[in-house]
């Protein structure tokens, strides 16, 4: 270690490193990366940030993020709008984030991208796009405007597929409605990842594009077709694939813990489920109503709606979702962790380069306190304010 490194230790916390608790021990930190989880004991010298108990983890990833610090994505498509959602986020523990388009016109579907090129290297924490809709399913549409959803074509495909290869990571959400097997499979080849929601879809139709290469579901349970006794629909579809990875809104409102608990036993594990928070413009701060393609969302009792009562995203965030999975849907920490940092991570093939606190890894860190309040946050090995 020469003398020109800047080693820092974090200690006095449990540590989780994507797949396993570490107690009594230390993380050692040099030069912004992560160098080793040691026994407290065996510490080296170097700047010691002292934890007072809880638990030290890899920073949060969230797959679906429409908005924060007062913006939403849809208003603001440009560099300075993914900025402001990214810091608002990390400063909540979510230090890799999927800004999130909801449905809108080919124009702003567009200049977002345009925007998440330019924003990828320079804007930390951001990962890439997430594009949910337009070419979504009338009959499951959600808070989505219900004028802009319509089918892919070939134009919508190209400009995709383009996307595809100048993002770092692009997740499209589409049904089996508004695209066919073929324009998955090309989406696919392009780097996409394919995620099926907002649709009514029968187990073929779901399977049928499963095939073709899509291998996510978004907001398991909420605006799809539900598990039946004769037609399992896309719920069924999902639960029954083990290749097929679901993110979940666990606010304790989108999905009941029962249901939660039970997706988890079916899916055998964590691993092929994923925490998202579906966070909007409140995210981060007081605001309690904004606008959606000029319709009103109203926050109110911890639930953002429509003035006809449709959910609207959530208002919550990751330490939010974690508290639900411990204590409502019955997981360990280590658990509920995991879905939030390792299992995002797998969804976006990107294990190698975080979701883990794993040497040469990025020093992206976050604290939960022994009531699994938000501790602090670090970027890098440095902290956010």
């Amino acid at each position: 270690m020469s003398a020109a490194t800047a080693v820092t230790v974090f200690i006095g916390a449990a540590i989780f490193d994507g797949d396993r608790l570490h107690e009594d021990a230390a993380l050692v930190v040099e030069d912004g990366r992560i160098m080793a989880i040691v026994p407290a004991a065996e510490a080296p010298d170097g700047a010691r940030v002292e934890l007072d108990g809880g638990t030290l983890a890899p920073g949060f990833i969230d797959i679906q993020v429409n908005g924060g610090a007062g913006i939403l994505l849809n208003d603001k498509p440009d560099v300075e709008g993914i900025a402001a959602i990214c810091a608002a986020h990390g400063r909540l523990g979510t230090t890799g984030l999927l800004p999130t388009l909801i449905t809108d016109t080919p124009q702003a579907t567009r200049a977002t991208i345009e925007a998440g090129v330019a924003a990828a290297g320079s804007v930390p924490g951001f990962l890439g796009l997430h594009l949910e809709g337009p070419h979504l399913d009338l009959r499951r549409k959600g808070a989505h405007d219900p004028r802009l959803i319509r089918p892919m074509t070939p134009d919508d495909l190209d400009m995709l597929c383009d996307a595809a290869a100048r993002l770092p990571a692009l997740v499209v959400t589409l049904a089996p409605a508004s695209a066919t097997a073929g324009q998955v499979a090309a989406l696919v080849e392009a780097g996409a990842i394919v995620s099926l929601g907002h649709s009514e879809a029968t187990l073929a139709e779901a399977r049928t594009l499963f095939g073709a290469g899509a291998r996510m579901v978004t907001h398991l349970f909420n605006a799809m077709s539900q598990l039946g006794n004769r037609e399992p629909g896309l719920v069924g579809a999902t639960l029954d694939d083990a290749g097929v990875s679901a993110g979940l809104i666990a606010d304790g409102i989108h999905v009941a813990p029962e249901s939660m608990r039970a997706a988890l036993a079916t899916k055998r594990g964590t691993d092929s489920v994923f925490l998202v928070t579906d966070a909007m413009a409140p995210a981060g701060t007081d605001i309690t109503e904004f606008t959606l393609n000029g319709r009103r969302i109203l926050r109110r009792d911890g639930r953002l709606t429509l003035e006809d009562g449709t959910l609207a995203g959530a208002d919550v965030d990751f330490p939010g979702v974690i508290r639900v999975m411990v204590r409502d849907v019955g997981l360990t920490l280590p658990e509920a962790l995991r879905m939030a940092t390792h299992a995002p991570a797998a969804a976006l093939r990107a294990t190698d380069r975080m979701g883990r606190l794993a040497p040469g890894l990025a020093a992206d860190l976050v604290h939960l306190d022994a009531d699994l309040a938000l501790g602090g946050v670090w970027r890098g090995g440095a902290p956010l304010d």
